[in-house]
Parts: C-alpha cells; sequence; structure tokens
C-alpha cells in the first residue's frame, strides 16, 4: 500500500468507519494460510491433539494464528497496513489478538448487530479507538461482515436491536463481500454483525488492535482475553524495533500469572477424562498380554509344536 491508497484508507476509517482491502493477500500468501488454518479445523483440540475449540453451535474458533504460518505474521505487520494504523490509533497500539473463525452453514441469526465491548467503561469516559483487520480465506458471498458507515464513535459498544436499525436506509449498510485473500479494516465501536443466513462455509481471520493501556472490561480481564500474544520464533526472524512493539514483546500489563481458566463443562469433562483413563488402562493390559503372548510362543513353541524339555 503506497501514501495515496494509505490515505484513502484512513479517509474511509475517519468517515465510515471501514475501510476495504481488495487483493491483500497474495496467492502464496493465501496458500500457506489457508492451509494452516485448514489444518486446525480438522479436529477439535484435546489433550495432544492440536485443533479448533468451539463455544457455540455454529462457529470452530482458530486461536493463536500467528504460530501457524508466516503469512499471518507478514500480513499483520504490513507496511501500508501499520502507517494507516499508527496514524490512526497513535504510536502506542499494539496487535493484541489474532484469531480466526470457521462459520458453519446456517440461517440462525445467532451473531447480531452490536459494536465490540472490550474497555471497562466504568473507568473511561471517552471511546477509545479500536481496529480490527478482517481477511477472508474463502470466497465469501453469504455470511459477510455487515457495517453501519458512519456510526463508528457515535457511542459506547454494546447489543444493538434490530428494531433500532430500521430507519437506516440500505445504502448506509456496507456489505463486506469478498473473494479470498481480500481484506477489511473497520473501528469496532460502530454497529456490525455477519450476516445471515450463512450459505457455505466461511474462513475468516481476524487481527485486533487498540492501546494495551486502555483498561479492560472485567469480562475479558476474567476470561484472559487480550492475553500476550502466542508467537512461532521461526517466523519472528526479520523484525524491526517497531514490529517488536506492535507484538508486544517484552508487555506485561496484560499478562496474569498460574491463570487458571474457569471450566463450563467441568463435570463433562470429568466422565471424558474419566472414559479417557479406561481406555488407556485397556490399551495397557491389551499390551501386556500381547506382549506376554509373544514370549510364550517364543520359550514354549517350535515350528508350531510344544518345545520339548528336559534330559
Amino acid at each position: 500500500m503506497d501514501t495515496p491508497i494509505s490515505n484513502r484508507l484512513l479517509a474511509d476509517l475517519d468517515t465510515d468507519g471501514i475501510a476495504l482491502l481488495p487483493d491483500f493477500l497474495s496467492d502464496d500468501q493465501l496458500m500457506g494460510m489457508r492451509g494452516a488454518f485448514d489444518s486446525r479445523l480438522q479436529h477439535m483440540r484435546w489433550n495432544n491433539v492440536d485443533g479448533y475449540e468451539k463455544t457455540e453451535r455454529h462457529r470452530r474458533m482458530v486461536e493463536d494464528v500467528l504460530a501457524l504460518d508466516q503469512g499471518f505474521v507478514d500480513a499483520a505487520l504490513h507496511p501500508g497496513l501499520k502507517e494507516v494504523l499508527r496514524v490512526y490509533l497513535g504510536d502506542a497500539y499494539e496487535l493484541v489478538e489474532a484469531k480466526g473463525w470457521e462459520s458453519v452453514p446456517t440461517r440462525r441469526d445467532f451473531h447480531g448487530w452490536h459494536g465490540d465491548a472490550w474497555y471497562d467503561q466504568g473507568k473511561v469516559e471517552h471511546i477509545p479507538r479500536e481496529v480490527k483487520l478482517g481477511i477472508y480465506l474463502t470466497d465469501v458471498n453469504s455470511g459477510f461482515l455487515q457495517y453501519v458507515k458512519g456510526s463508528h464513535r457515535k457511542q459506547h459498544p454494546r447489543s444493538v436491536r434490530n428494531e433500532e436499525l430500521k430507519s437506516i436506509p440500505p445504502s448506509s449498510v456496507i456489505d463486506v463481500r469478498g473473494r479470498a485473500g481480500s481484506g477489511f479494516l473497520f473501528d469496532t465501536s460502530g454497529t456490525h454483525r455477519q450476516s445471515v443466513p450463512i450459505l457455505e462455509r466461511r474462513y475468516a481471520v481476524f487481527f485486533n488492535y487498540h492501546d494495551p493501556r486502555v483498561p479492560l472490561q472485567r469480562e475479558d480481564v476474567d476470561n484472559y482475553r487480550y492475553h500476550p500474544l502466542v508467537l512461532n520464533a521461526a517466523f519472528l526472524g526479520c523484525l524491526s524495533e517497531e514490529d517488536r512493539r506492535i507484538l508486544g514483546f517484552g508487555n506485561k500489563r496484560n499478562y496474569t500469572r498460574n491463570f487458571v481458566r474457569h471450566s463450563r463443562h467441568s463435570g463433562f469433562q470429568k466422565v471424558f477424562q474419566q472414559t479417557f483413563d479406561t481406555k488407556l488402562l485397556l490399551d495397557n493390559l491389551r499390551d501386556r498380554v500381547r506382549d506376554r503372548l509373544a514370549w510364550f510362543r517364543r520359550h514354549y513353541t517350535k515350528g508350531g509344536k510344544p518345545a520339548l524339555t528336559g534330559s
């Protein structure tokens, strides 16, 4: 992105709250990122199996995408993108979250209109700026982002009822359809949603940028959201000093020592763990019986007949 394009993106962000980035990824970037993302969607994460997490019916969440492929890191630190974010968010901004979702086909409106709540509204009177970079890893013609132009920085982020938008003309809503590899920037205080119906599975990744000095809302502190990024050393060989700052190197502000996530499914997990322990016990017993039979065959048979012993 050269300077004229950066100026356009800044103008769109200021005016509409959203700016489009068609063909944001190169073909090679897209191929690597799509393959790495798809590999995490083969299984749900458990025990020693990497995979997706699931907290709701219609989406599968892939955490910590910066550790999956070089393309994710390069996209998050794109030089033109950094220029735009530095002007819009200020010099202290950081990348505070990097994850994505597979949305599965559904006609249910499970993710209604809203602005993204993240800061402590009891401690912060103004509306802090936060920007997300969204990237589609699949072609998206349904289940796309919808954004109400000019709705950003008007109110503290909250859920918005459909009735509140009845007076909004259709021309004020941007439908962010796009090919795989396209991206978009948006101010998260603006009113937006994932549209319905979702007719085909959608892969989308979101990078979240804001000033980490802003106090977080209690819910995100309790759930350890916006924790220090999980990174892969193999992808960090060419970082500038600014890149290291953006990735939060050395920043322990939102680090929680010995954090233990509260489980909403502890009873189910206990049953599953006991079942899995029983399976491991049976596997061990089977292996012992197999080894004992092998030992017996070696010592007491010869050519399929009992071995002769004695004087």
